[in-house]
């Protein structure tokens, strides 16, 4: 019903920028939220970034101040720019959306993942 699209990922060295899209596309009422998540190797998925359902954003500590997600939402698009990158940024980042679907039920808030994108910070 929603699809979720990622691109931007690639491999970068220290202290450089990368910036990630995710496009969502499909059936859909609306778009409430839309976050960014990241799992390194052997760790949980995590979030990085996010909305709140009052359009305020929220950060994981280690990123603030070098990363700012922002988002279009005639497009239906979330971004995440991606600056003074660190090794231990590298991560596959996922794209996440809660969106309002109608079906059969009625209206129902749903939550989409999308196929995640690599991210790789190395000299």
């Amino acid at each position: 019903q929603v699809q979720l699209v990622e691109s931007g990922g690639g491999l970068v060295q220290p202290g450089g920028s990368l910036r990630l899209s995710c496009a969502a596309s499909g059936s859909f009422s609306s778009i409430v939220t839309m976050d960014w998540y990241r799992q390194a190797p052997g760790k949980s998925r995590d979030l990085v970034a996010g909305f709140t359902r009052f359009g305020s954003t929220v950060y994981v500590d280690s990123v603030k101040g070098r990363f700012t997600i922002s988002r279009d939402n005639a497009l239906n698009t979330v971004y995440l720019q991606m600056n003074n990158l660190k090794a231990e940024d590298t991560a596959i980042y996922y794209c996440t959306a809660l969106a309002m679907v109608r079906d059969d039920r009625g209206l129902l808030e749903l939550n989409y993942w999308g196929q995640g994108t690599q991210v790789t910070v190395s000299s």
